[in-house]
């Protein structure tokens, strides 16, 4: 498919915002529960080797199916960092979909818990998040051993809103059980993931799992999981959950002295160190997303969102060779600062694609569950033509956690011809300039 024409850059206007005293707190971080563990018989077959394929698919242009590092270095380029070991990554301009550097973007590696940004982007606009549900002993059927859990207990209610804060913050299997049995079961919901996956041309996936624990032949990609990234990000909801530090979670019933049922809650933290931050790595300025994970097979993933000056920027990095605590994120940060330093001067290597349903007969409006012409899935609005769409938010966590947003954004850009829209502003949550 020929590159679309550049679109033409817009600040990204972002407003002052009120922070609760909970949240402006210095966080006091616990640490990450392990994301979901391998069984001994689970392993992926799909690229076991510690070299690339010679040969890779081409989606989004034939030098991203190359091995190795591609990127047009030129006078006033700045160079790539040095100290970069993950086995696959990507830089990406998340609104023009550029591709500003790669390296082995379309190999074919155990993606882990970041497949639950394609779990979300699949499900999230299937159940309004007031809805409640309660649990019973087969929504939790099937979770694996040693997985990451939220904490959820059977015969308890929660509401949507809660669980996608476990999916999100704890990277809760537990949760994404539950939502997979509101959704027909886990088989039902592989099967929509892989649908989904197919029409965002995320073609390099392949769903087991909904949660990302790994099974034979589970497998994603860098480029993959950076396009599941936007269509994610273009989700006001989506936007929220991953950009939430922290927030109240819903423990267990109890009875009180006088035989009152009561029910307390428990704060859980956001696993993403680029957001949170950790004695080895600071909070990363402009982040407000997305996902990581962590398994033995995948060894550690992480697909983030940062945004500086106007410029919105997408890095996904899979696997570093280096096992040091926290790399996967120290990694991510150097791709960050190289884009950021890059973005403007240097020669896109290719391009994230639009979503199939985004290529109509020359009617802007295509893509599915929130994507460019579509709704805005938490809001219900429709978004149409080359309008600019200005909005107020209300974006919270839950129980101590309340952010008061007020964003401006959301203007869409006609790519080449009008055919489709896919390039749009997304009003991210400013989170680092409040905490600073």
């Amino acid at each position: 498919m020929p590159a679309p024409k550049k679109a033409a850059r817009r600040s990204l206007a972002l407003t002052a915002a009120v922070l609760t005293t909970a949240t402006a707190a210095p966080l006091a971080l616990a640490a990450p529960a392990a994301h979901a563990a391998p069984s001994p018989s689970a392993s992926p077959s799909a690229s076991p080797s510690v070299t690339p394929p010679a040969q890779m698919s081409t989606v989004g242009g034939a030098r991203l199916g190359r091995p190795g590092t591609q990127v047009n270095l030129a006078s006033g380029v700045p160079v790539l960092p040095k100290d970069v070991t993950a086995r696959s990554w990507i830089v990406a301009d998340a609104e023009s979909g550029e591709v500003l550097a790669a390296h082995n973007a379309h190999w074919r590696l155990a993606p882990a818990s970041t497949l639950k940004m394609l779990f979300a982007d699949t499900l999230l606009p299937k159940f309004p998040k007031t809805m409640t549900h309660k649990v019973t002993p087969a929504d939790l059927a099937g979770v694996g051993a040693g997985s990451s859990l939220v904490g959820i207990k059977e015969n308890e209610t929660y509401t949507v809103h809660d669980l996608w804060l476990g999916v999100f913050l704890r990277s809760g299997n537990d949760a994404v059980h539950v939502l997979s049995s509101m959704n027909q079961g886990v088989d039902k919901t592989v099967r929509d993931m892989n649908a989904h996956a197919e029409e965002l041309q995320a073609l390099d996936t392949q769903v087991v799992s909904p949660d990302g624990y790994d099974a034979p032949e589970q497998v994603s990609s860098a480029y993959d999981l950076t396009l599941i990234a936007r269509s994610g990000l273009q989700k006001k909801d989506f936007r929220e959950y991953c950009s939430t530090v922290r927030a109240k979670f819903p423990g267990s019933t109890t009875k009180d002295k006088k035989g009152k049922a009561v029910r307390e809650s428990f704060e859980i933290q956001n696993t993403n160190r680029l957001l949170t931050g950790d004695a080895d790595v600071d909070v990363y300025q402009g982040i407000a997303g997305v996902k990581n994970g962590n398994t033995t097979n995948a060894g550690a993933t992480f697909t983030g969102v940062a945004e500086r000056d106007g410029r919105v920027l997408l890095v996904t990095v899979m696997n570093p060779e280096k096992k040091e605590h926290n790399e996967v994120y120290k990694e991510t940060a150097r791709l960050f600062d190289w884009g950021f330093k890059a973005a403007g001067k240097v020669e896109p290597v290719g391009e994230l694609v639009p979503p199939k349903g985004a290529q109509t007969d020359g009617k802007p409006g295509g893509g599915a569950g929130g994507e460019a012409g579509g709704t805005d899935a938490g809001t219900g609005r429709g978004v149409a033509g080359a309008e600019a769409v200005a909005s107020a938010t209300a974006a919270s966590g839950t129980g101590g956690m309340g952010i008061a947003l007020a964003v401006t954004g959301g203007l869409l850009a006609l790519l080449a011809g009008g055919a489709f829209l896919v390039n749009r502003r997304w009003p991210l949550p400013d989170l680092v300039r409040r905490r600073r």
